[in-house]
Order: C-alpha cells, then structure tokens, then sequence
C-alpha cells in the first residue's frame, strides 16, 4: 500500500487554501498576539478535517468520476485504491480531527471543523450536487466554518471579525466554482451533474458570476468597517473588487473556455490576497 497512491484523495492544494483561511480567521479574532501552540493545532485539525472531507468526496463520487474525462485518473477509478481504504482513510481523518480540537482546543472549533465536513460531504456530495443547480451556494458554507473554526480557536465566544471572513468565503465560492463549471461543462454535462452551467448556459452563468461577485467585493468591505481592519485592507479590498469585477465583465463578453479559466484562476488570485491582506493590516497595525 503506498502512500502516495493516496496523496491526490486529499485534494491537498484545497486543504492548504482551507487551513489558510482557518489562520486568517485566528488572527482575525486575536489579532498579531497569536498562540503558536493553539496556532500548530489548530493547522493540523484543519487539514485533518479538510483531508478528511475530501476523501469522502472521492468515495460518493466515485461513479461519476469513471465518467467524467478530468476525474477518471482518479485513485478510485483508476484503480489505484480500493474504496474501502479511501473510506477509513477519510473516517480516521475526520475523527482524529473532531478529537484532537475537541481536546487540544475547544468544543466550538471541533463544532466547526465538524459542520464544515459535513457540508461538503452530505449536504453538497451526497444530495444537492446531482439534484440542484443550487449545490455550490450551499456547498460554499464549508468554506465558511474554516474561518469560524479559526476564530473559535482563540475566541470560543464567536467574535465579528471571523464571522464576516465567513462571509466573504460564502459569497465567493459561487464566482470561484461556477468558472470552473463553465471550463467543465461538458463533463459535468455528460455525467448528468446540474452545475449551473449545464442548466442555464453559458451567458447566464457568466451574469450571476457578475451579480454574485458585486455581493462578494461588497462583503469584502464589511471588515474594514465592523471587523476592525484599517485603510490598507479596505484599499487593497477595493482594488481587488474592481479586479476581479474586470475580469467578470470580460467573461460576460468572451464565454470562451479560456476566459472561464482565467476568471477561475483570478478568483483564485483575489481570495489569496484578501486573506493575505487581513494579516498584514493587523500585523501592520499591532
């Protein structure tokens, strides 16, 4: 059994983008003044969890990645890995995680970090993504408890500041996934999987990808004006909005599988940065 057979299960670039934003959300709630023990924990709970979350997502999905051209590489389908396996190692995972924050940190971080995982691998995997072209608005709240997660980890009382990071993760994971869903239609299409693209078309995806990106850059405010965050989040925040607001105007006009990726690759490249901004106005500031 190697090891690294089971690397591409844990979708691990997603698990760093996760445990990122579950960081931002401790110094969000404590500001620079951070404990690097609860730091470390808090880390490795996250990428349990979100590791975790992920290898669930390979074992229900397994039927639908035999069919679609950019999954059938897969460890499952590929048969690289028995299903069993992928299924305790996702098991394991999750319940080291639940416990080591439970244990290490507190109840509302293991809460969190539970309620993420559960998102993703029930409430979106398991029924909204084969039935509704809603699946990723609701799936986006497992983005969101990440940042809760982080903050719980230093303030178990649930402070604003990670709350409205919550925020922002909801509303930008509809402009994230549905540009990825445009670039994929076709084989979300053929394995009969209602991302919205395949719904709707194109050129309507590419207009609620605007008018959900107007509500994201219009959260993306919110912390500099009730979560404590100074002028240089809020410039770097607005920048950034009008970047990414750009760059949605540009996939309206140009429904191209280029185009798609590249508003894919922009929201990739506006989260990174946002979050990156929070640490350093409060590193800044303190």
């Amino acid at each position: 059994m190697e090891l690294r057979k089971y690397l591409p299960l844990f979708k691990l670039r997603i698990c760093v983008l996760i445990t990122f934003t579950a960081i931002v959300g401790s110094i969000a709630a404590q500001g620079s003044d951070i404990s690097v023990y609860k730091m470390a924990l808090l880390i490795l709970a996250t990428m349990m969890a979100a590791s975790g979350a992920s290898a669930y997502n390979h074992y229900f999905d397994m039927d639908i990645d035999r069919v679609m051209k950019r999954t059938t590489a897969r460890p499952i389908p590929f048969g690289d890995i028995n299903p069993f396996y992928a299924l305790l190692s996702a098991s394991l995972l999750l319940i080291f995680s639940i416990a080591l924050s439970f244990l290490a940190l507190n109840f509302l971080v293991a809460i969190h970090l539970f309620l993420g995982a559960f998102v993703y691998v029930v409430i979106y995997t398991m029924w909204l993504k084969r039935r509704s072209w809603a699946n990723i608005i609701i799936g986006g709240l497992a983005g969101s408890f990440a940042a809760l997660a982080g903050g719980a980890s230093e303030k178990p009382e649930l402070c604003l500041p990670p709350i409205l990071l919550a925020v922002i993760l909801f509303f930008w994971t509809p402009s994230h996934f549905w540009s990825f869903a445009m670039f994929h239609k076709e084989d979300y299409k053929s394995a009969g999987v209602p991302m919205l693209p395949v719904v709707i078309g194109d050129k309507k995806t590419a207009f609620f990808i605007l008018l959900n990106t107007i509500f994201l850059v219009i959260s993306s405010l919110l912390p500099a004006f009730f979560g404590n965050l100074g002028r240089l989040y809020l410039a770097i925040a607005i920048s950034m909005g009008a970047f990414f607001i750009v760059r949605n105007i540009q996939l309206l006009r140009d429904l191209s599988k280029d185009a798609a990726w590249k508003n894919f690759k922009a929201s990739m490249i506006y989260l990174f940065v946002i979050l990156s901004a929070v640490i350093l106005d409060i590193g800044i500031r303190q």
